[in-house]
């Protein structure tokens, strides 16, 4: 399990207008949703978090090639959990830029993956690349996730965006009440991990 997050190059904005927050989402969707189970997310103004338990930290992504004449063929290649969250932050970027009418980095060179409790099977595979980095939690095992859990929702309330952590429309939170169903979270899965009828304080 993993806590993974970023924010924006010398903490600027990442998100400038809801449709941001909505085309992140379906980047995440797309890009990280096949690895893991999601069981906590929040998307800030300049940063973004999320709580994932690891599924495949390496799945054959199919991609369409034009042969020699001209028909399309599909080539199976695998793409590993660390290089997916670099093509989405990539592909994010490139979009936001044009938006804005920018260049340059967007996010931070670095995006952390913090062991939330010990997958010692997982840890070679998501060691330090070029895009993700890894950090050992010094918490117990059963101890961080909660407080993972409950960091990451509670942090538009910190930041004075809300006064509840429910009120908040691009976090999980809503998923726990039963305000809303999101297909991004596992709410079930999550509840083997955390307790989630007391979470957020």
């Amino acid at each position: 399990m993993f806590h993974i997050y970023n924010q924006g190059n010398n903490r600027g904005k990442i998100f400038y207008c809801e449709e941001n927050y909505d085309y992140f989402l379906k980047k995440i969707e797309h890009f990280i949703l096949p690895y893991v189970d999601i069981l906590a997310w929040c998307l800030m103004p300049n940063h973004f978090h999320l709580m994932v338990l690891v599924r495949h930290t390496e799945l054959e992504i199919e991609k369409n090639i034009l042969s020699m004449q001209k028909v399309a063929i599909m080539k199976a290649k695998k793409r590993t959990l660390n290089d997916s969250i670099g093509i989405m932050l990539r592909s994010y970027t490139r979009g936001v830029n044009k938006q804005e009418k920018r260049s340059g980095s967007l996010f931070r060179n670095e995006t952390k993956a913090v062991s939330v409790n010990n997958i010692k099977s997982l840890m070679p595979t998501l060691s330090i690349t070029e895009n993700t980095r890894l950090l050992t939690s010094l918490l117990s095992e059963k101890q961080y996730p909660q407080i993972c859990f409950n960091y990451i929702h509670l942090n538009p309330v910190k930041a004075k965006l809300v006064t509840d952590p429910t009120h908040w429309k691009y976090s999980s939170a809503k998923d726990y009440t039963g305000k809303r169903k999101s297909h991004l979270t596992n709410v079930k899965i999550a509840g083997d991990y955390v307790n989630t009828t007391q979470a957020f304080t």
